[in-house]
């Protein structure tokens, strides 16, 4: 996503979606998923095939690492996929979710598979929370009142939502139990009631 942004700043911040996708020597289809998302965040407005920044979109892409971790982390909580994925990982034990809770939260949304995926990339860049590869468990990062985040996170933006997470480093505690299949019920209920 972070990509395609700065591809239509290089455009005067407006430009037609199939000549974006020309750019980036992508099929028009292929960039529909990261323009949709940069939509749901508000940093961009697409009407009649046409790219647009809003104004924070345009912050964005002129602000530093910092600034854009900040935008996306507030972009992201206003969404409600990302609010029961938080209200899931707060309830749930050790604050982590394996990636069967994951998908079981999923399985009870009429979000697509994509839309989740870029929640997850995108709160991992926002340091909102990690990958923990050895356990495969999504895990609540804590911030700082200052809003650091702590060692070993990274600062560039996620390569796409596929991308392994870097610095994931083992943890010597225990997985504990799932949260309860009609608490994720629940909570799914809940994001697709908005």
């Amino acid at each position: 996503m972070l990509g395609l942004l700065v591809l239509l700043n290089d455009h005067k911040g407006s430009e037609d979606v199939a000549l974006l996708a020309d750019d980036l020597d992508l099929e028009i289809d292929e960039i529909f998923p990261s323009l949709e998302f940069a939509e749901v965040l508000q940093l961009v407005k697409v009407t009649d095939g046409r790219a647009t920044f809003t104004d924070l979109g345009k912050k964005l892409v002129g602000g530093s690492i910092r600034d854009r971790k900040a935008i996306i982390r507030e972009q992201l909580r206003n969404t409600t996929l990302f609010r029961t994925l938080l209200r899931a990982l707060e309830n749930a034990p050790e604050h982590s979710l394996s990636d069967e809770d994951l998908a079981q939260i999923v399985s009870f949304t009429t979000s697509p598979e994509e839309a989740v995926r870029n929640i997850v990339t995108w709160g991992r860049y926002a340091d909102l929370f990690r990958y923990d590869s050895e356990e495969q468990r999504l895990v609540l990062t804590r911030r700082s009142p200052t809003g650091k985040s702590g060692p070993g996170q990274s600062s560039r933006p996620p390569a796409s939502p596929d991308a392994p997470a870097s610095g994931s480093g083992s943890t010597s505690r225990s997985a504990g139990p799932a949260p309860p299949a009609t608490e994720l019920r629940s909570l799914a209920a809940d994001a697709v009631t908005g």
